[in-house]
């Protein structure tokens, strides 16, 4: 455990939420607007930096507050320039937190939980157990740190994080009340300025969460689904036992319906070799998702140590992509990017103390899968 120090610490705070702060100390409103700027569009840390506010007033914030952002335990960098942070949070924990680039986009990865209690099969965060939920300074810390890596900038300038996913480690929707207020200053000009349409919710399906959601925000959605089945889908993604597929698309498709701007679903889907890769596969996919308004990115499996899984052939990959086309969905397939620093999607593992025997159970599940498939081959 990191040792706190019983002040507020004001990175985590949202505009409404530091307003109050300010009140709450005897101080103006506005107030709240110039230490966010010196947060979030500068990087600055020092109460003693924030040089439009008065001696006496940073003299009172010194005492009673702190801008804290997570430890950064290291920074990689990939050779396709991605980059990964692992930052050590509260719990004792490490997470990970992955930026990629793309021409002029540059996508923030952001986790939101260390460890992951859902125990997807084919995910290496899944394989670790769940150890805490970050608090809205760590979810927002990591923007934080990656911001100030590039050089802050205003947020009127160009910088170098054009996106944000809530696709990390962790299920954000299981720590919704800090996610929404990390989100809101991604968002919030007094932080990130990021526009809505760029900052992403990642679910693996926690259907409540999902129609809860609409209440608070309108951030994209997109849906881990790896499946077109609901018996396949409770093997690889357990939370589908409690959620099964028509139920959540429909909170997805409800969830959509309350952002309208023609905005659609994202569907993430990871291949497995001669797991859920065949074309009967794609066409249950097809037919699953016919109602559903939506963009389909395939993931092609990220290896990882005894995860039991291969990635598919650049054919089969291909000819499933074709399938998806052909019936008239944008379909796209993810490129893999920082794998040679275990930095591409599924391989975040961070250091999280797992007492759950977690990898036994999943070392068994995925030998029922191969066994079930191999059955299902002519």
């Amino acid at each position: 455990m990191i040792a706190t120090t019983g002040k507020t610490n004001l990175l985590g705070l949202t505009q409404p939420e530091m307003e109050k702060f300010f009140d709450s100390i005897g101080e103006k409103r506005f107030r709240a607007g110039q230490v966010m700027k010196w947060i979030h569009h500068f990087g600055v840390d020092d109460f003693d930096a924030m040089t439009n506010v008065s001696k006496a007033l940073r003299d009172k914030l010194k005492a009673i507050a702190e801008v804290r952002g997570p430890e950064v335990v290291s920074e990689d960098i990939s050779t396709d320039g991605t980059r990964k942070w692992v930052v050590r949070v509260a719990s004792g924990s490490c997470v990970e937190t992955v930026y990629i680039p793309q021409g002029k986009r540059g996508t923030l990865c952001v986790s939101s939980q260390a460890g992951c209690a859902l125990d997807c099969s084919f995910c290496s965060t899944g394989k670790q157990g769940f150890n805490s939920n970050l608090t809205a300074a760590e979810v927002i810390g990591q923007v934080w740190i990656a911001n100030k890596s590039f050089g802050s900038v205003p947020a009127t300038v160009d910088r170098a994080i054009t996106n944000v996913v809530m696709m990390g480690m962790g299920e954000p929707l299981l720590n919704f009340d800090n996610v929404i207020a990390a989100m809101h200053l991604m968002m919030d000009d007094l932080g990130y300025g990021i526009s809505k349409r760029r900052v992403t919710l990642s679910t693996s399906g926690v259907v409540p969460m999902i129609d809860e959601l609409a209440k608070h925000i309108d951030v994209s959605l997109a849906l881990s689904l790896h499946a077109p089945n609901d018996e396949l889908r409770s093997q690889l993604v357990p939370i589908n036992k409690k959620y099964p597929l028509k139920m959540l698309l429909e909170s997805c498709r409800r969830y959509m319906a309350t952002l309208g701007e023609k905005r659609v679903l994202t569907v993430e889907y990871t291949m497995l070799k001669d797991v859920n890769d065949h074309v009967d596969h794609a066409r249950e996919m097809i037919e699953l998702l016919k109602d559903t308004p939506c963009k389909i990115n395939l993931i092609p499996f990220n290896p990882f140590p005894h995860s039991g899984y291969e990635r598919p052939s650049n054919n089969a990959i291909r000819r499933f992509q074709e399938l998806l086309q052909q019936a008239g969905y944008n379909v796209t397939v993810r490129t893999t990017r920082g794998e040679d620093i275990d930095a591409a999607c599924g391989q975040l593992v961070g250091q999280v103390n797992d007492r759950t025997r977690r990898n036994e159970r999943h070392l068994a599940s995925i030998e029922a899968v191969s066994v079930q498939n191999a059955a299902a081959q002519p």
